[in-house]
């Protein structure tokens, strides 16, 4: 187990932890309590596919442990920094470097490979491995949790001693019977800094998270116009929202020391100007986030979040690049530059 961690760390895992791969009944009863009262708003995936999300066996009957792994990304700067620049766009603290995708599943299968290579120097047979990084359905969180990397807090995100609220996760499924971490304890105590910080009021309590009133979700997974009730509370928020992150008291332990390179921010999105992405077309929207993960959300998405934000913002002088943007082809956009206009000509 010792040389196994070690390998982690050596291809950039900063976090370990190992998990049974069989069914946890209460983190199974709480997915399925979470859909039914349809938090996940229109993440089909997320009921299209609970039978394999309920444990690692459901998706694969031959998986027995879980390795899991963790990432730091953790910022240099203050993720609430901008929050009083209602000119510059705030993206969240994770898409402003490289595609987490990219980089943890590269060294995901990296590892995997040295399992398979090591099981059999050892004599202990075959060793079966699935590598996954938040786009199939595995419980990342909880499964992390399990495999002692931190604790699920009170905004349902992954929180580490070590690490604060800046790991990516990734997770190794294998036929290899290994040895458990310690489950992490819950350590967030009677702190509730991160349901006061959201601007959605998005926590019906403590560790639950309605996603349909979520700024991440808003902005990144849900299609057509956002509902007005929501919009003002996006403030500059165009893409992501750090907040509930941001202000977790654990934070101040976290030690950049072990930040990947790849995820240090691109100069160009730590505070970009609205101005200039309200003018973006298709050609230029997918040159500027060429190996973002904001690439994947679209032109016409990524304007609409671009257009509220300015509509928000109270500058007049904005006015130039929305209007032409009331004619634009897609109508959602269309429908959020009026909008637009009509809250900065009232300004």
């Amino acid at each position: 187990m010792q040389d196994l961690e070690a390998q982690a760390r050596a291809l950039g895992f900063c976090a370990f932890g190992v998990a049974p791969a069989s069914e946890d009944r209460t983190r199974a009863w709480r997915l399925e309590t979470w859909l039914a009262e349809n938090m996940h708003g229109s993440m089909a995936w997320m009921q299209d596919r609970a039978h394999h999300r309920r444990s690692p066996q459901g998706l694969w009957p031959e998986a027995k442990s879980v390795i899991a792994l963790g990432m730091s990304y953790a910022p240099a700067a203050d993720p609430l920094a901008l929050a009083n620049a209602p000119e510059i766009a705030r993206i969240s603290v994770y898409a402003q470097g490289a595609d987490y995708h990219d980089t943890v599943k590269k060294a995901l299968k990296h590892l995997a490979r040295w399992i398979v290579a090591e099981a059999e120097k050892r004599g202990l047979g075959p060793a079966g491995v699935k590598v996954f990084t938040d786009t199939a359905p595995v419980m990342e969180k909880p499964l992390s949790a399990a495999a002692g990397l931190g604790w699920q807090g009170k905004h349902t995100n992954m929180v580490s001693r070590e690490h604060g609220s800046w790991l990516f996760l990734g997770e190794i499924y294998t036929t290899l019977e290994l040895e458990p971490s310690a489950p992490a304890r819950d350590r967030c105590g009677s702190c509730h800094a991160c349901q006061d910080a959201c601007p959605t009021d998005a926590f019906p309590a403590p560790y639950r998270l309605d996603a349909r009133r979520c700024i991440s979700y808003l902005t990144i997974e849900h299609k057509g116009p956002i509902a007005e009730e929501f919009r003002e509370a996006l403030g500059n928020r165009i893409y992501g929202c750090d907040d509930c992150l941001a202000v977790c008291p654990w934070n101040k332990f976290a030690d950049r020391a072990h930040a990947h390179r790849a995820f240090l921010p691109r100069g160009e999105l730590t505070a970009p100007e609205l101005a200039d992405l309200l003018t973006l077309d298709d050609a230029g929207f997918r040159k500027l986030f060429s190996g973002s993960p904001i690439k994947r959300i679209g032109r016409d998405r990524f304007v609409r979040n671009c257009l509220y934000a300015a509509g928000n913002s109270g500058r007049r002088e904005l006015l130039e690049q929305v209007e032409p943007l009331l004619a634009d082809p897609d109508p959602v956009v269309a429908e959020a530059a009026q909008w637009a206009r009509n809250r900065l000509a009232a300004a």
